[in-house]
């Protein structure tokens, strides 16, 4: 016979690991300091304005 598991805490600790995923996943997004943020989206609008300038036109 196999081993007699008690579903509940089954259950219990299977939603304990994704919710623990889930907030390794939100501490990299979110867990960032201000100064790193605004320095990325600086970044990235100086990208998109680099790319735009060598956009050619269909005239």
């Amino acid at each position: 016979m196999g081993e007699i598991v008690n579903l509940n805490k089954a259950r219990k600790a299977r939603l304990k690991a994704a919710a623990s995923t889930q907030a390794k996943v939100n501490r990299v997004s979110h867990g960032r300091p201000k100064g790193q943020t605004l320095t990325e989206q600086l970044e990235a609008e100086r990208q998109r304005r680099k790319l735009d300038q060598a956009r050619l036109d269909d005239d």
